[in-house]
């Protein structure tokens, strides 16, 4: 089919303009029809930046910053982002983009080593389960906020016990009372203040927590009842992120216009509410204050390379995932630097917000900002909540902050799911599954809600902080280092640059090369050994996880890791040769299928011969002028001699 864009019609010139096209030049096309791509590159970028910024930036960071250093933490953190963060970030990017393949389809570059992208599935796995319980809660305390006293604000409640002590004097309660005792309360309250300072108190939060939200049993194996309320929002949960990806990236590249960028809005409010407030300095300095000496500590380098690693979500698969979508020749190697270093930024931004409302507790408190310092859970529903209480009309602040944490939970737990959905789909790879793509969303979506239900039971955070511990831990780091070792190595890496080249019209950074080959893997294997060596056995407050839950959560970890050297067996047993090396080195080459996914993009020595059923678009003139081509070629055939292959332009096209 030849489509003419250099004649008269206005209407055809128009469309030909339209997709692209130049007149009296052929029409170029890199979207996959079959497959999809994102409608524009900013929805790649706000996806990437959703997945990347998640709960850890908002209660893992600004923890992890005030304890190893304060600002001091910036220069290990910064120098890991730099060294490890952005090198890898860019080769899942170039990874996945070259092959528009999900985690699964890309291992044609070296079959043996498709168990690393089962191993991705796995963690996806684990980490979307409780993930999505995580953002449930953050449900629970949004809709609960809508009120016009937040449930814990005061200890006058049937869940609270004797040792409740809050931060709030509970005026208006009984008006009668205070008037005639004004003065014994003021003492009172004076009292209870020297009290807290000398004594460990029990805030109503961390009872309304305890024994409202989660009911929580004496131990992990205690199941005790599923508890209603969370199940209804873990159903919330899964329906609104199957709503959003039920056209795959075309609905949830339209979310995130929202979900990716609203965040911020939230996180610049609560910034100019903290800062305002008395005691806000104090705890940004806690948060900020340099303590040099701490630098010269191993454990501060190995958190900077941990936080690093796990906050820009390497090794799950998501950016593979994500980056399959883009169009073959979108600048990847400029996204990866945008993405990562808003990644971190984002986690700055908001120790600010979190510290300087600490600090404002803590001076309401009367003690040390390290007294009401927290991270993860606690955190996120224990202490910033009850400082939350402390401000004029609490409960609007409090709606702010859960909606932003159920936003930033959202941005992880869509790319989760997807990468699931796209490894099966791209796997089976028939036209009945990539039509019926949203059933199989559904089916995951369904399969993983059912999964998170003993994780609303009374025992549910036990099992929740084991999965948090172990499923996404090590194994993440042993993944990310083969998969290096597969490319760079065993692939080869003058193989990869030039794809990359062929990719970007420019081949990568000599920085990027020396860091894929050596300065990221080295980083990788420093993580790993200051991982098993501060190993330290999983603990809940006071409560000390017995041994056969450890043990669980080690199969957990080893689960993913388990699927790298299955099916390294498996494939080498498949593969043909009389001899175990012969078939080693089978398994290890690249599948014929590796390679750009379009036709048209397959060049130099992944040009195939043309099929019969594929269509072309050029221009009328181009065709005639080939036609003739082929007719002195069929002339002077006799003199080419046997290997009758003709000559094509291997130019990529710009």
């Amino acid at each position: 089919m030849v489509l003419r864009c250099h004649g008269r019609e206005h209407v055809l010139l128009w469309l030909c303009e339209l997709n692209g096209a130049v007149p009296g030049e052929p029409v170029k096309t890199d979207k996959n029809s079959r497959r999809g791509n994102w409608g524009n590159q900013i929805e790649f970028i706000l996806t990437s930046v959703g997945y990347a910024v998640g709960l850890g930036n908002v209660w893992r960071f600004p923890y992890l910053c005030y304890r190893n250093g304060g600002g001091a933490f910036m220069f290990p953190y910064f120098i890991m982002l730099v060294f490890c963060g952005i090198p890898l970030f860019f080769l899942e990017l170039s990874f996945g983009q070259f092959a528009s393949q999900g985690c699964l389809g890309v291992w044609r570059i070296s079959p043996m080593f498709k168990g690393v992208g089962y191993g991705m599935m796995v963690v996806s796995t684990y980490i979307g389960i409780y993930y999505n319980v995580v953002i449930c809660i953050a449900f629970y305390y949004f809709f609960s906020s809508m009120t016009n006293l937040l449930p814990w604000t005061y200890c006058n409640n049937p869940w609270n016990t004797p040792t409740c002590n809050g931060v709030v004097t509970p005026t208006g309660i009984n008006n009668t009372l205070a008037n005639v005792t004004r003065s014994l309360v003021t003492g009172a309250a004076e009292v209870a203040v020297e009290v807290v300072n000398k004594t460990k108190r029990t805030s109503p939060s961390e009872e309304y927590w305890k024994h409202y939200v989660l009911k929580i049993s004496d131990d992990i194996g205690n199941f005790g009842e599923v508890r209603l309320p969370i199940l209804g929002c873990l159903a919330v949960s899964w329906v609104v992120v199957f709503l959003c990806l039920i056209r795959g990236v075309k609905s949830s590249g339209k979310v995130v216009y929202f979900t990716a960028t609203f965040p911020y809005v939230v996180l610049t409010i609560l910034f100019i509410r903290g800062i305002t407030l008395e005691g806000a300095v104090t705890g940004i300095k806690y948060y900020l204050t340099p303590q040099w000496h701490k630098i010269l500590d191993a454990k501060v380098w190995g958190d900077a390379a941990s936080q690093i690693f796990y906050s820009l979500g390497c090794a799950w698969g998501g950016l593979i995932t994500m980056a399959s979508y883009n169009k073959f020749h979108n600048n990847c190697y400029r996204d990866s630097i945008i993405i990562s270093i808003t990644n971190c930024a984002t986690s700055v931004y908001a120790g600010f917000v979190i510290f300087s409302i600490l600090g404002f507790m803590a001076h309401h408190l009367n003690v040390d900002v390290s007294e009401v310092a927290d991270h993860g859970p606690g955190l996120a529903f224990v202490a910033y909540p009850e400082a939350l209480t402390l401000l004029p009309i609490s409960p609007l602040w409090s709606l702010l902050f859960f909606f932003m944490l159920i936003l930033l939970g959202l941005g992880t737990q869509f790319c989760l799911l997807e990468t699931l959905v796209t490894a099966i789909v791209d796997e089976i790879g028939t036209d009945w599954i990539i039509r019926n793509k949203t059933v199989v969303t559904g089916g995951v979506a369904i399969v993983g809600f059912l999964l998170g239900v003993p994780l609303t039971t009374q025992a549910g955070i036990y099992w929740l902080l084991l999965m948090d511990n172990y499923a996404a831990s090590f194994s993440l780091v042993i993944i990310s280092c083969i998969m290096c070792i597969c490319i760079m190595y065993v692939y080869g890496h003058k193989k990869y640059f030039k794809d990359v080249e062929m990719m970007l019209g420019f081949p990568p950074p000599i920085f990027f090369r020396v860091c894929w080959r050596f300065v990221s893997p080295i980083i990788i294997s420093f993580i790993l050994i200051f991982t098993v060596i501060q190993y330290k056995p999983i603990t809940y407050n006071d409560y000390v996880y017995p041994g056969w839950s450890l043990a669980i959560g080690f199969l957990m970890a080893m689960s993913s890791v388990t699927c790298i050297p299955i099916y390294a067996l498996y494939k080498i047993s498949k593969s043909e040769g009389t001899t175990f090396l012969e078939r080693l080195k089978n398994s290890c080459k690249a599948d014929i299928k590796w390679g750009p996914a379009l036709s048209e993009h397959r060049i130099g020595h992944y040009a195939a011969p043309s099929s019969e059923g594929e269509v072309e678009v050029r221009p009328l003139k181009e065709e005639l002028k080939e036609k003739e081509d082929e007719k002195r070629d069929e002339i002077s055939l006799t003199i080419q001699g046997s290997n009758g292959s003709t000559a094509h332009n291997t130019t990529p096209s710009a």
